[in-house]
């Protein structure tokens, strides 16, 4: 964990976790190894990563391919989890966490809408990725298409 608090910024002590338990699918492969090299948000134009799926997930792949972009969900396993409040690198105003989308989160989640380029058995291959090598995967759904209001 990154002990390092901007000014302004408020950490908590969190609760202990035993209301939820998840199970990590698959892991991820990046070029990133450290924070400050991943981008702060994916790219299309970005690097093909690979997205490990492991068994007995391999078969829930099936029709994966249809999509020309998927959520990618992850579990952001380096991140802090206990500040309330947050100063942004790129403004220094300090904020809500909720506000925000730091990867530092009490339940630190990252989502990314990624271009699908192939898949290969129990590997995924995309495109506009933004987290570590290594990182634990959660799910992969199928883009949600934005709600087109009426005329």
């Amino acid at each position: 964990m990154d002990d390092d608090i901007r000014p302004g910024e408020v950490a908590v002590t969190p609760p202990a976790a035993t209301d939820a338990g998840l199970v990590f699918i698959g892991r991820i492969h990046t070029p990133w190894t450290v924070r400050g090299e991943a981008p702060r948000q994916g790219h299309p134009d970005g690097p093909v990563c690979r997205i490990d799926v492991f068994e007995p997930w391999i078969p829930a792949l099936d029709g994966l391919e249809r999509c020309a972009r998927i959520e990618v969900i992850y579990w952001l396993h380096l991140a802090r989890r206990d500040l309330v409040r947050q100063c942004r690198a790129s403004d220094g105003l300090v904020r809500g966490t909720f506000s925000i989308r730091s990867p530092v989160r009490p339940n630190p989640i990252g989502t990314s809408i990624a271009e699908l380029v192939g898949i290969e058995g129990g590997v995924v291959l995309v495109r506009g990725l933004d987290c570590l090598d290594g990182t634990p995967l959660l799910d992969l759904k199928p883009e949600r298409k934005p709600v087109v209001p009426p005329p």
